[in-house]
């Protein structure tokens, strides 16, 4: 009788240890599955983060290059407009200055 009690132990042992192992294996792949999952939802945020970052800088440099197009293009106009202002005064003076070139030239001191 100790014999098939002593088996019977001996067995519900092994019982319990499988079922252990299959608690133990089924915790292992649940964790795993919660690690891939995690890690795939982190890889989307970041993802998504850096799509959003991308677009805030394309826009930063479409924004600062067109106003740099419009700087450039206000500069020329205004130095356009400044050569002819000075071409304008210098033709007013022109006459004058050529006269008075010519005098100190032409004249001696003695």
């Amino acid at each position: 009788m100790d014999s098939v009690r002593g088996q019977g132990s001996i067995q519900m042992l092994l019982t319990a240890e499988q079922d252990a192992q299959h608690i133990v294996n089924s915790a292992r792949t649940s964790k795993t599955t919660r690690l891939r999952q995690a890690k795939d939802e982190a890889e989307r945020e970041v993802q998504l983060y850096r799509t959003k970052m991308e677009a805030e800088y394309q826009k930063m440099i479409s924004d600062t290059s067109g106003s740099s197009g419009s700087n450039v293009k206000r500069l020329e106009e205004e130095t356009d407009a400044k050569i002819k202002n000075l071409k304008e005064s210098s033709s007013k003076v022109r006459s004058d200055i050529v006269s008075m070139l010519i005098k100190y030239i032409t004249t001696v001191k003695t």
